[in-house]
């Protein structure tokens, strides 16, 4: 378990990658997907499997780092290091064998869930990159147009257009 905290204080590469200061953690952003998960899960999705996902979806970056697209690694190539370093992380746990199943069903997209999760992963940036707007001048759009191309469910487009809506009405702070 040791090997997973210093996710906690890993940053967010896209935040500090925009100059942006005390930007949150990886793990942070696990929480901010997993309370999503937890407030709009639909009620015919499975709430345990979803958490799973929220929880477990950016573990690998512990030991890949958070690699965004400006890192310029391809996309197999990034899958390939965060499947080993799961691989690896969850063999140091009890329950690993479980662990990397439910990472490998996230990664694939393959339930309701996963694919849920995966929009509120990014309804989650947008939130943030909102709120570095507010507090930091960050231009969001970047980080919206982003979250746009991915969430596609009714209930979040809805939530994800009120806060474009606001972002289009306001200036940014001095």
């Amino acid at each position: 378990m040791d090997a997973l905290l210093p996710l906690k204080a890993l940053r967010r590469a896209g935040w500090v990658e925009r100059g942006l200061s005390d930007v949150e953690s990886v793990a942070a952003h696990a929480w901010g997907v997993s309370l999503l998960t937890v407030a709009l899960l639909p009620e015919e999705l499975d709430l345990g499997l979803a958490l799973s996902f929220a929880v477990l979806h950016d573990l690998a970056e512990v030991e890949v780092g958070d690699l965004t697209p400006s890192a310029g690694v391809d996309a197999t190539d990034k899958s390939e290091r965060e499947r080993a370093a799961m691989v690896g992380l969850c063999a140091a746990l009890p329950s690993g064998g479980r662990l990397l199943g439910l990472w490998e069903s996230y990664e694939a997209q393959d339930t309701p869930e996963a694919r849920f999760v995966k929009e509120l992963d990014r309804l989650d940036m947008a939130l943030q990159a909102a709120h570095y707007r507010r507090t930091q001048g960050l231009d969001p759009s970047d980080f919206f147009d982003s979250s746009e191309r991915v969430i596609r469910s009714p209930q979040l487009r809805a939530l994800l257009e009120a806060l474009l809506g606001d972002h289009q009405g306001s200036a940014p702070p001095p």
